[in-house]
Protein backbone atom coordinates (compact mmCIF):
# COMPACT_ATOMS: atom_id res chain seq x y z
CA UNK A 1 0.00 0.00 0.00
CA UNK A 2 1.38 3.42 -0.68
CA UNK A 3 2.03 5.94 2.16
CA UNK A 4 -0.76 9.02 2.96
CA UNK A 5 -0.14 11.04 5.70
CA UNK A 6 -2.80 11.04 8.35
CA UNK A 7 -3.26 15.29 7.66
CA UNK A 8 -4.53 14.55 3.87
CA UNK A 9 -6.69 11.94 4.75
CA UNK A 10 -8.00 13.56 8.01
CA UNK A 11 -8.45 16.41 5.59
CA UNK A 12 -10.70 14.08 2.98
CA UNK A 13 -12.65 12.47 6.02
CA UNK A 14 -13.05 16.56 7.30
CA UNK A 15 -14.58 16.80 3.69
CA UNK A 16 -17.03 13.85 3.63
CA UNK A 17 -18.95 15.79 5.92
CA UNK A 18 -20.06 18.14 3.71
CA UNK A 19 -22.07 15.54 1.97
CA UNK A 20 -21.93 13.19 -0.91
CA UNK A 21 -19.58 15.70 -2.43
CA UNK A 22 -17.38 15.31 0.08
CA UNK A 23 -17.50 11.36 -0.05
CA UNK A 24 -16.50 11.29 -3.28
CA UNK A 25 -13.31 13.65 -2.77
CA UNK A 26 -12.32 11.16 0.24
CA UNK A 27 -13.61 8.24 -2.78
CA UNK A 28 -10.69 10.02 -5.92
CA UNK A 29 -8.11 9.94 -2.65
CA UNK A 30 -8.65 6.40 -1.62
CA UNK A 31 -8.39 5.63 -5.03
CA UNK A 32 -5.06 7.40 -5.60
CA UNK A 33 -3.05 5.73 -2.99
CA UNK A 34 -4.47 1.76 -3.66
CA UNK A 35 -7.58 2.17 -1.06
CA UNK A 36 -10.36 1.00 -3.04
CA UNK A 37 -12.02 -2.24 -1.51
CA UNK A 38 -13.58 -4.93 -4.44
CA UNK A 39 -17.19 -4.07 -3.74
CA UNK A 40 -16.51 -0.34 -4.27
CA UNK A 41 -19.62 -0.44 -6.94
CA UNK A 42 -23.00 0.73 -6.52
CA UNK A 43 -25.10 3.13 -3.78
CA UNK A 44 -23.43 2.38 -1.24
CA UNK A 45 -19.93 1.62 -3.06
CA UNK A 46 -18.50 5.27 -1.64
CA UNK A 47 -19.23 4.44 2.15
CA UNK A 48 -17.72 1.46 1.91
CA UNK A 49 -14.26 3.02 0.40
CA UNK A 50 -14.37 5.39 2.94
CA UNK A 51 -14.68 3.25 5.89
CA UNK A 52 -12.01 0.59 4.49
CA UNK A 53 -9.66 3.29 3.30
CA UNK A 54 -9.62 4.84 7.46
CA UNK A 55 -9.35 2.12 8.47
CA UNK A 56 -6.57 1.11 7.22
CA UNK A 57 -4.91 3.85 7.31
CA UNK A 58 -6.04 4.50 11.34
CA UNK A 59 -5.57 0.96 12.39
CA UNK A 60 -3.41 -1.05 10.07
CA UNK A 61 -1.04 -2.38 13.26
CA UNK A 62 -3.90 -2.06 15.80
CA UNK A 63 -4.67 -5.03 17.97
CA UNK A 64 -8.42 -6.77 18.91
CA UNK A 65 -9.02 -6.82 22.14
CA UNK A 66 -7.90 -9.96 24.22
CA UNK A 67 -9.21 -10.81 27.35
CA UNK A 68 -8.18 -12.59 30.23
CA UNK A 69 -8.94 -16.45 30.84
CA UNK A 70 -12.02 -15.13 33.27
CA UNK A 71 -14.08 -13.74 30.55
CA UNK A 72 -14.48 -16.70 28.04
CA UNK A 73 -17.82 -17.12 27.46
CA UNK A 74 -19.46 -20.21 30.01
CA UNK A 75 -22.02 -21.22 26.47
CA UNK A 76 -20.08 -20.06 23.71
CA UNK A 77 -22.83 -19.92 20.61
CA UNK A 78 -22.53 -22.30 17.99
CA UNK A 79 -24.55 -20.53 14.96
CA UNK A 80 -26.55 -23.36 12.72
CA UNK A 81 -24.42 -25.17 9.88
CA UNK A 82 -25.25 -26.92 6.64
CA UNK A 83 -25.69 -30.91 6.98
CA UNK A 84 -22.30 -32.54 6.31
CA UNK A 85 -21.64 -34.14 3.05
CA UNK A 86 -20.30 -37.85 2.80
CA UNK A 87 -16.47 -36.61 2.23
CA UNK A 88 -16.80 -34.25 5.48
CA UNK A 89 -18.41 -37.12 7.36
CA UNK A 90 -15.14 -39.56 6.00
CA UNK A 91 -13.05 -37.09 7.48
CA UNK A 92 -14.60 -36.48 10.31
CA UNK A 93 -14.47 -40.56 11.61
CA UNK A 94 -11.00 -40.52 10.68
CA UNK A 95 -10.14 -37.84 13.00
CA UNK A 96 -9.28 -35.36 10.22
CA UNK A 97 -6.23 -37.61 9.53
CA UNK A 98 -6.66 -37.18 6.06
CA UNK A 99 -7.42 -33.58 6.21
CA UNK A 100 -5.33 -31.07 3.83
CA UNK A 101 -4.92 -27.46 3.89
CA UNK A 102 -3.57 -26.45 -0.16
CA UNK A 103 -1.23 -23.30 -0.24
CA UNK A 104 -0.97 -21.95 -4.12
CA UNK A 105 -1.61 -18.99 -6.09
CA UNK A 106 1.24 -15.83 -5.82
CA UNK A 107 3.92 -18.09 -3.60
CA UNK A 108 6.79 -19.58 -4.27
CA UNK A 109 6.88 -22.89 -2.87
CA UNK A 110 3.06 -24.47 -3.18
CA UNK A 111 2.19 -26.51 -0.82
CA UNK A 112 -0.16 -29.16 0.75
CA UNK A 113 -0.46 -29.35 4.70
CA UNK A 114 -2.04 -31.91 7.22
CA UNK A 115 -3.19 -30.83 10.19
CA UNK A 116 0.01 -32.05 11.80
CA UNK A 117 2.16 -30.27 9.89
CA UNK A 118 0.23 -26.98 10.63
CA UNK A 119 0.84 -28.21 14.54
CA UNK A 120 4.34 -28.41 13.46
CA UNK A 121 4.26 -24.32 13.13
CA UNK A 122 4.77 -21.82 15.98
CA UNK A 123 1.67 -21.89 17.92
CA UNK A 124 0.00 -18.46 19.19
CA UNK A 125 -2.82 -18.50 21.57
CA UNK A 126 -5.63 -15.85 22.40
CA UNK A 127 -8.82 -14.72 23.82
CA UNK A 128 -10.71 -12.29 21.71
CA UNK A 129 -14.32 -11.99 21.14
CA UNK A 130 -16.45 -13.54 18.30
CA UNK A 131 -18.78 -10.72 17.10
CA UNK A 132 -21.39 -10.94 14.94
CA UNK A 133 -23.57 -8.96 12.15
CA UNK A 134 -26.49 -10.59 13.54
CA UNK A 135 -25.95 -9.27 17.17
CA UNK A 136 -24.81 -11.95 19.23
CA UNK A 137 -21.21 -12.40 20.67
CA UNK A 138 -19.14 -14.99 22.64
CA UNK A 139 -15.50 -14.97 24.09
CA UNK A 140 -13.02 -18.05 23.76
CA UNK A 141 -9.78 -18.80 23.80
CA UNK A 142 -8.50 -19.48 19.60
CA UNK A 143 -4.79 -21.61 19.41
CA UNK A 144 -3.02 -22.12 16.11
CA UNK A 145 -0.72 -21.41 13.56
CA UNK A 146 -0.22 -17.81 12.52
CA UNK A 147 -1.49 -17.44 9.06
CA UNK A 148 2.29 -15.32 8.12
CA UNK A 149 3.61 -17.92 9.18
CA UNK A 150 2.23 -20.34 6.88
CA UNK A 151 2.47 -17.78 3.89
CA UNK A 152 6.11 -16.80 4.55
CA UNK A 153 6.83 -20.92 4.79
CA UNK A 154 5.15 -20.87 1.53
CA UNK A 155 7.13 -18.01 -0.02
CA UNK A 156 4.48 -15.86 -0.89
CA UNK A 157 5.38 -13.01 -3.65
CA UNK A 158 5.28 -9.69 -2.66
CA UNK A 159 3.08 -8.91 -5.40
CA UNK A 160 0.16 -10.61 -3.66
CA UNK A 161 -2.29 -8.15 -2.29
CA UNK A 162 -5.07 -10.20 -0.78
CA UNK A 163 -5.29 -14.07 0.39
CA UNK A 164 -8.66 -15.89 -0.75
CA UNK A 165 -9.73 -18.82 1.60
CA UNK A 166 -12.23 -21.73 0.67
CA UNK A 167 -14.21 -23.93 2.79
CA UNK A 168 -15.16 -27.05 2.20
CA UNK A 169 -18.47 -25.76 1.58
CA UNK A 170 -18.35 -25.24 -1.89
CA UNK A 171 -20.34 -21.69 -1.64
CA UNK A 172 -18.53 -20.29 1.33
CA UNK A 173 -15.34 -18.55 0.47
CA UNK A 174 -13.54 -14.75 1.62
CA UNK A 175 -10.45 -13.17 1.33
CA UNK A 176 -9.05 -10.54 3.48
CA UNK A 177 -5.75 -7.90 2.40
CA UNK A 178 -2.38 -8.62 3.52
CA UNK A 179 -2.64 -6.30 6.16
CA UNK A 180 -5.21 -8.88 7.87
CA UNK A 181 -3.28 -11.61 6.53
CA UNK A 182 -0.05 -10.87 7.94
CA UNK A 183 -1.44 -9.57 10.65
CA UNK A 184 -0.11 -11.39 14.01
CA UNK A 185 -3.97 -11.89 15.59
CA UNK A 186 -4.94 -14.07 12.38
CA UNK A 187 -4.53 -17.51 12.91
CA UNK A 188 -5.25 -20.89 11.01
CA UNK A 189 -7.11 -22.18 14.08
CA UNK A 190 -7.11 -26.06 15.24
CA UNK A 191 -7.40 -25.95 19.15
CA UNK A 192 -10.33 -23.54 20.92
CA UNK A 193 -10.28 -23.20 25.23
CA UNK A 194 -7.88 -26.17 25.31
CA UNK A 195 -9.37 -28.73 23.47
CA UNK A 196 -9.03 -29.29 19.86
CA UNK A 197 -11.79 -27.14 17.98
CA UNK A 198 -15.45 -28.49 17.72
CA UNK A 199 -16.44 -29.19 14.62
CA UNK A 200 -19.94 -26.96 15.20
CA UNK A 201 -17.38 -24.10 15.63
CA UNK A 202 -14.88 -25.34 12.53
CA UNK A 203 -12.84 -28.12 13.33
CA UNK A 204 -10.96 -29.13 11.86
CA UNK A 205 -9.67 -25.91 10.81
CA UNK A 206 -10.86 -22.47 10.65
CA UNK A 207 -9.57 -19.11 9.72
CA UNK A 208 -9.52 -16.77 12.52
CA UNK A 209 -9.49 -13.28 11.53
CA UNK A 210 -10.31 -11.09 15.03
CA UNK A 211 -10.23 -7.59 13.67
CA UNK A 212 -13.28 -8.09 11.42
CA UNK A 213 -16.95 -9.36 12.12
CA UNK A 214 -17.62 -13.27 12.67
CA UNK A 215 -18.41 -14.45 9.36
CA UNK A 216 -14.82 -13.27 7.93
CA UNK A 217 -14.00 -15.98 10.34
CA UNK A 218 -14.83 -19.12 7.90
CA UNK A 219 -15.11 -22.56 8.80
CA UNK A 220 -13.75 -25.89 7.86
CA UNK A 221 -10.70 -24.16 5.46
CA UNK A 222 -9.67 -26.35 2.84
CA UNK A 223 -7.41 -23.85 0.75
CA UNK A 224 -5.46 -20.85 0.61
CA UNK A 225 -4.60 -18.73 -2.70
CA UNK A 226 -2.40 -15.70 -2.52
CA UNK A 227 -3.30 -13.53 -5.67
CA UNK A 228 -2.73 -10.28 -6.95
CA UNK A 229 -6.54 -9.43 -8.24
CA UNK A 230 -9.79 -10.48 -7.15
CA UNK A 231 -11.44 -10.19 -9.90
CA UNK A 232 -11.32 -14.02 -11.12
CA UNK A 233 -12.85 -15.13 -8.19
CA UNK A 234 -17.08 -15.36 -7.77
CA UNK A 235 -18.54 -12.01 -9.33
CA UNK A 236 -15.07 -10.21 -8.48
CA UNK A 237 -16.97 -8.52 -5.65
CA UNK A 238 -13.77 -9.92 -2.77
CA UNK A 239 -15.88 -13.16 -1.23
CA UNK A 240 -19.39 -14.19 -0.76
CA UNK A 241 -20.29 -12.31 1.60
CA UNK A 242 -21.20 -9.14 -0.51
CA UNK A 243 -22.83 -11.37 -3.16
CA UNK A 244 -25.13 -11.88 -0.03
CA UNK A 245 -25.45 -8.12 0.57
CA UNK A 246 -22.43 -8.32 3.25
CA UNK A 247 -19.75 -5.81 3.29
CA UNK A 248 -16.26 -7.47 2.18
CA UNK A 249 -14.37 -5.17 4.67
CA UNK A 250 -15.85 -6.07 8.03
CA UNK A 251 -13.71 -4.17 10.76
CA UNK A 252 -14.42 -3.84 14.08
Amino acid sequence: MNKISRRKFVTAGLAATAGMSGVAVAATLAKRYGLIPPDSGGIYGPGETLTYAAQRLLTRHSLAREFPRSMISKAPFANEIAPFNDAFKHHQSSGFAEWRLSVDGMVARPASLSMSDLRSFPVRNQITEVVCEEGWSYIAEWIGAPLHEVLNAAGILPQARYVVYFSVEPDWWESIDMADALHPQTLLTYAMNGGDLPVSFGGPLRLRVPRQLGYKSVKFITRLTATDSLKRFGKGLGSASPEGGYAWYAGI
